[in-house]
């Protein structure tokens, strides 16, 4: 699925893909954020990091009539406040997306899939 957005100067589709690619780059950039993890490794027990070329597998964006939903998952750091970690996730992912490609997201739901000790 894609997003239209009708302008005076013509029409614009925006895919998923580039939603969940610029979404995870402002999550990974928040602190206690150590990666992004794939949706579907959780029943293995592993949680892989995904790189930047892969972020659309951890990203799901969601679209309901006019509402846009995106859940990400997430491995955060050991010794982080998993909630603030998460709030922060939220936000800057919002502000990320409503800059740069002038969304308005109705939510983004964060599932932390891991807790890793972060290579110093």
């Amino acid at each position: 699925m894609s997003i239209e957005l009708n302008t005076n100067d013509g029409q614009v589709t925006i895919t998923n893909e580039v939603i969940a690619t610029i979404a995870g780059g402002a999550a990974i950039e928040c602190y206690g954020i150590v990666g992004m993890a794939s949706k579907s490794q959780i029943r293995d027990g592993l949680a892989e990091i995904l790189r930047k070329e892969n972020f659309s597998r951890g990203i799901i964006v969601r679209q309901e009539e006019s509402h846009l939903h995106i859940d990400m998952y997430i491995i955060v750091s050991y010794g982080t406040k998993i909630s603030e970690v998460a709030h922060n996730v939220q936000s800057q992912v919002k502000y990320t997306l409503h800059k740069s490609l002038g969304l308005s997201i109705d939510s983004v739901n964060i599932y932390i899939q891991g807790v890793r000790v972060a290579a110093e």
